[in-house]
């Protein structure tokens, strides 16, 4: 089966004003049409404007996080309807930030993955272990649980993608080693073949956790990895360049 196309997206996190726009109208500017998708997923406040500044370009615009419900009295959140007329194409969920910070469930992660195929946007599946689960010898366990149950039925055939991010490479500058990450996304591609059958063979399966110029070749090129959820790094046009470049 013809390899899932790459995908590199990047979070900006709570990162960004208004003036921020001009390192995505960069990245956009000098990309060189290789066989990579590119998504760049700003805070909410910029996303219509970003997509209007990036409109007719190869980036497409995400989002960080949406609610599970269309809409309601659920004071401060985003539906991803809301985040579609914004003029978004994906958004992540189940982020360990918000898994960690907000108690999110896998229960909850496949909710709003479920909303966000609902609105007609492509979800980005995150799940990851922390450094004790690790060193008790569990990531695989909690990893494969975490990708069936974050992942609804209704992804079936629809487009998406899952990013492994383990929790204690996330800004810290540390990453596993290739072994370890080619190990995990097999074990991913295996549960997704095991749920969805052949198609389990087309999302690309995303690596994320300090990701960055000097490193980018050697993980984008590891076995089942399917592209790259960037943070600190994708917030600067020329560091962006350097990963999508890599593919």
């Amino acid at each position: 089966m013809t390899a899932p196309t790459p995908l590199i997206a990047g979070n900006w996190k709570m990162n960004g004003t208004g003036a921020s726009i001009a390192e995505a109208r960069a990245v956009a500017a000098q990309l060189d049409g290789r066989h990579v998708r590119v998504a760049i997923c700003p805070p909410a406040t910029l996303i219509q404007r970003m997509s209007e500044a990036l409109a007719g370009t190869a980036v497409l615009v995400g989002a960080q996080d949406c609610h599970s419900e269309e809409s309601g009295a659920f004071t401060g959140d985003v539906s991803a309807e809301m985040l579609a007329d914004a003029g978004a194409r994906l958004v992540i969920v189940g982020h360990s930030e918000r898994r960690a910070g907000y108690c999110e469930t896998d229960e909850l992660v496949a909710r709003k993955a479920r909303a966000v195929v609902r609105a007609g946007l492509e979800p980005i599946v995150c799940v990851g272990e922390t450094l004790a689960q690790r060193k008790a010898g569990k990531a695989l366990e909690v990893v494969t649980g975490q990708v069936r149950g974050s992942l609804p039925r209704e992804l079936d055939r629809k487009p998406y993608s899952l990013a492994y991010e383990p929790v204690w490479a996330i800004g810290t500058g540390l990453t596993p080693t290739l072994p370890e990450i080619e190990e995990m996304h097999r074990a991913i591609r295996a549960v997704l073949r095991e749920l969805f059958g052949d198609d389990g063979d087309k999302p690309p399966i995303l690596y994320g956790g300090s990701v960055k110029p000097d490193n980018a070749a050697d993980i984008l090129h590891a076995a089942e990895v399917g592209g790259a959820l960037v943070g600190g790094a994708s917030l600067k046009a020329e560091d962006f360049l350097g990963i999508i470049r890599a593919v």
